[in-house]
């Protein structure tokens, strides 16, 4: 999972008409188009045969010519779309040189069958670009594992292939040495013999399939006559005669060793990389999931810096295919992946697949054993030389809770205070009020006592007068 890195999206050009046939050329519905294509143009080549008519070779003929514009004209506008990138991808170099040679094949049809090799050939190796639909059909996912596995298996059957061709070889020139002059019978003839290099390659080849073997071992073990001549004078030393005894371990040993042994090697390692691309498959993941993932990755990373920003996580989840897709809304169970984010605000590729396969999987909250809690694990060794972690998503989240809540704990102590502050203001407002009114009440009735005072003395004046 993490040997795959981003690679930088194709440029989209500047100009219209480019930016016009990259967008068409780059649809899936055009690959679908060329595919139909591809297959309507096998058609047309299983309906060739034997002693056909003028005219009918002729229609078959024009019709081969429209297939033919049509992947002219279908490499032209990659080329104008792509520019020099179109030679980036190994698809567009095959479909290249199946065009040029199939154009070569339409004007120089004769020169080429004479010379180089019949334009025939070329569209029959056309018909091998039929493989690229087995990307576009989400069905076809056992086809696909068995090409996956036999595709894994290449490097070990080509170490096999050449152990193989060693074998081949010493025993090649084992049996030159030996029996390159024995009579031609039964399984020795003037192709399968021992008299030059390429022909004794030629018979263990057929022999390391068990095909033909004792036909070879009744020629080779001919020392008697009448089946041979012994007093015949050549470099053997022995006539046109065989040799029994090094005959018998000679071919006995070479047999067992190709073919018991380096051919069912050969189905031992197929047989392996399927049931392990099998058991992928059954464990729900497999490897078109992870390049489905960089494929959607592209779109938001063109220039493969293998980050996003942490504010696209969440769209960028959403689009995905399943089974890596986590649907809206998803910020909580992005949140509980517990990602790390580096600086910039910045969240790597590795790190998001990391967590979706987790996630899928159903080992994000597992407990991690002794013996790998113990391991060292350098988490930067998938990781480009700018990765730099400096939080989580889980602690993100976490700190925007802690923040709000003391946000929200502040913004209540502020208007608690301000609600007794209010208080105080208007209890001391009531009291000022109160000590006024009460101030008001006394000075009236020391008023009123007066006046009472005033009205007794002028009372009593009056009376004594």
């Amino acid at each position: 999972m993490g040997s795959k890195k981003p690679i930088k999206a194709l440029p989209r050009p500047r100009l219209a008409c480019a930016r016009f046939l990259f967008d068409l050329t780059t649809n899936q519905k055009f690959d679908i188009f060329i595919m139909i294509c591809i297959f309507l143009n096998m058609v047309c080549m299983c309906l060739e045969h034997y002693n056909q008519s003028h005219t009918f070779e002729l229609v078959l003929g024009y019709i081969n010519h429209f297939f033919v514009a049509i992947f002219t004209i279908e490499c032209l506008m990659k080329l104008i779309a792509l520019n020099f990138k179109y030679f980036t991808i190994p698809w567009n170099v095959f479909d290249f040189i199946i065009v040029i040679g199939s154009i070569l094949g339409q004007t120089l049809g004769e020169i080429m069958v004479k010379f180089f090799v019949n334009p025939t050939l070329l569209r029959i190796v056309r018909v091998a670009r039929v493989g690229r639909i087995l990307r576009l059909v989400k069905g076809a996912k056992g086809i696909r594992t068995l090409l996956f596995a036999l595709a894994v298996s290449m490097p070990a059957l080509f170490n096999i292939g050449l152990l193989l061709f060693l074998v081949m070889f010493i025993y090649a020139i084992f049996g030159m040495s030996f029996f390159a002059y024995v009579r031609k019978s039964a399984g020795i003839t003037d192709l399968f013999n021992f008299e030059t290099f390429p022909n004794s390659m030629i018979v263990l080849f057929q022999m390391c399939t068990t095909a033909g073997w004792s036909g070879v071992f009744q020629a080779l073990t001919n020392d008697q006559p009448p089946d041979c001549d012994p007093t015949i004078k050549l470099p053997s030393h022995k006539g046109d005669c065989g040799d029994r005894i090094i005959a018998i371990p000679f071919l006995v040993s070479y047999v067992i060793i190709t073919s018991f042994v380096m051919v069912n090697m050969y189905i031992a390692v197929i047989l392996e990389n399927f049931s392990q691309a099998h058991e992928d498959v059954k464990q729900g993941l497999t490897h078109d999931d992870y390049d489905m993932y960089y494929e959607k990755w592209q779109c938001l990373d063109p220039l493969g810096s293998q980050f996003i920003r942490y504010n696209q996580l969440s769209d960028f989840v959403d689009c995905l295919e399943s089974p890596l897709r986590i649907p809206k809304p998803n910020h909580l169970i992005l949140v509980s992946l517990d990602l790390p984010i580096c600086e910039h605000d910045l969240i790597h590729c590795v790190d998001i697949l990391d967590g979706l396969t987790k996630y899928f999987l159903g080992t994000l909250h597992l407990p991690v054993s002794n013996t790998e809690a113990e391991t060292p694990i350098d988490i930067k060794k998938d990781r480009s030389k700018d990765y730099h972690p400096i939080t989580t998503t889980l602690q993100r989240q976490r700190d925007i809770y802690l923040s709000r809540m003391g946000l929200k704990g502040f913004r209540t102590n502020v208007e608690r205070r301000r609600n007794e502050r209010q208080n105080r203001e208007q209890i001391l407002a009531e009291t000022k009020i109160n000590q006024f009114v009460e101030s008001n009440d006394l000075k009236t009735s020391k008023l009123v006592s007066n006046d009472n005072q005033k009205d007794e003395t002028n009372r009593t004046i009056f009376i004594s007068l």
